[in-house]
């Protein structure tokens, strides 16, 4: 039988090098990303680690290799689909080079608070951080900061600088409206984020883009809060008015949302008016009618954040990306004119 200490124990390096079939001296250069390794053992030793959920003991590797291996994510995000998908894929990447990763989210986007934010993953000893936080003043704040330690700003805006990744948000919303008056249509709404968020705006920007070059006429946007909640209302609000023919929504939440104001106001889509969203969440193709949206690769982007980033920690060149492209998801809430 095993004994309490025994079953206390946590698991060793010992332990991980036995299970993977290698010296435990392998499995210190996987830990620490040593180009030696074959990919194939680094994969053995690797699941072996998520086997034994073995945890480095980070202090004494710190101290030995003045590397902690924990990457921080600084996020101001409220569980919106495309930052929730690039923490994934930066968690899945990190994990893939022997990384943990240290999440640090933040609700109130002050300077003391992003500040504060800053210093305590520093304090944590993590060797970079990728910045995910979609509202303009995060960036704004950590401009004027000296960070000590090298960060990454993943970002959904336009345009990309070696230590900021995007996708291509003005193109993507861009895209949607052209698509829209392909169909013919003329009268093109648009239910917009909040303002402040770089998405919100970037995606204004391609929509009113695509009206000006169409020389069409432009209607106010209407701003909203992401939720399907306020694109409801919005809905219930819209069908009074019957002065368009389109909506483009600047998320599929909100999209769905105004489909099912629309219809419990009696109106048919896409055969009284179209909707279409942006993100390309799982259940937009699921809805009635499935939705036409944007599709944008955000685990994509978390996953060259970390190559980026593990380049500025090795002191290598960084790779160079440009934005994520968008890609058009024609479905049935949109229709000719």
């Amino acid at each position: 039988m095993t004994n309490p200490s025994e079953r206390a124990r946590m698991p060793s390096i010992r332990d991980v090098a036995r299970l993977a079939g290698v010296s435990h001296q392998t499995v210190s250069r996987v830990l620490n990303d040593h180009p030696s390794i074959r990919p194939e053992t680094k994969a053995r030793v690797l699941d072996a680690i998520q086997v034994l959920d073995y945890r480095p003991n980070v202090a004494a590797r710190a101290l030995a290799t003045s590397r902690s291996s924990t990457l921080g994510i600084l996020s101001s995000t409220t569980g919106e689909f495309g930052p929730t998908s690039s923490i994934a894929g930066i968690e899945d990447a990190a994990r893939a080079a022997g990384y943990a990763v240290s999440t640090l989210n933040i609700p109130d986007t002050t300077p003391e608070a992003i500040g504060a934010a800053v210093r305590q993953l520093v304090r944590e000893h993590v060797d970079g951080i990728v910045v995910l936080a979609p509202q303009v003043r995060v960036f704004s704040v950590l401009r004027g900061m000296a960070v000590a330690v090298p960060f990454v700003s993943l970002q959904t805006a336009s345009g990309s600088d070696g230590v900021t990744l995007s996708a291509d948000q003005v193109a993507g919303a861009r895209m949607i409206t052209e698509y829209l008056i392909r169909l013919g249509h003329t009268d093109i709404l648009h239910v917009a984020g909040p303002q402040d968020w770089i998405e919100a705006e970037s995606r204004m920007r391609g929509y009113l883009d695509a009206l000006r070059d169409a020389d069409l006429p432009t209607f106010p946007p209407i701003r909203g809060d992401w939720t399907a909640d306020f694109g409801y209302f919005a809905g219930q609000e819209l069908a009074r008015r019957r002065d368009f023919t389109a909506v483009f929504a600047a998320n599929d939440v909100m999209a769905i949302g105004l489909m099912h104001g629309f219809r419990d106001a009696g109106l048919r889509v896409p055969a009284d008016v179209s909707v279409v969203g942006f993100d390309d969440v799982p259940v937009a193709a699921h809805v009635a009618p499935p939705l036409t949206t944007v599709h944008q690769d955000f685990p994509e982007l978390g996953r060259r954040a970390v190559q980026i980033l593990l380049a500025q920690i090795r002191g290598e060149e960084r790779p160079a990306f440009g934005p994520v492209a968008p890609v058009l998801c024609g479905r049935e809430s949109a229709a000719s004119r």
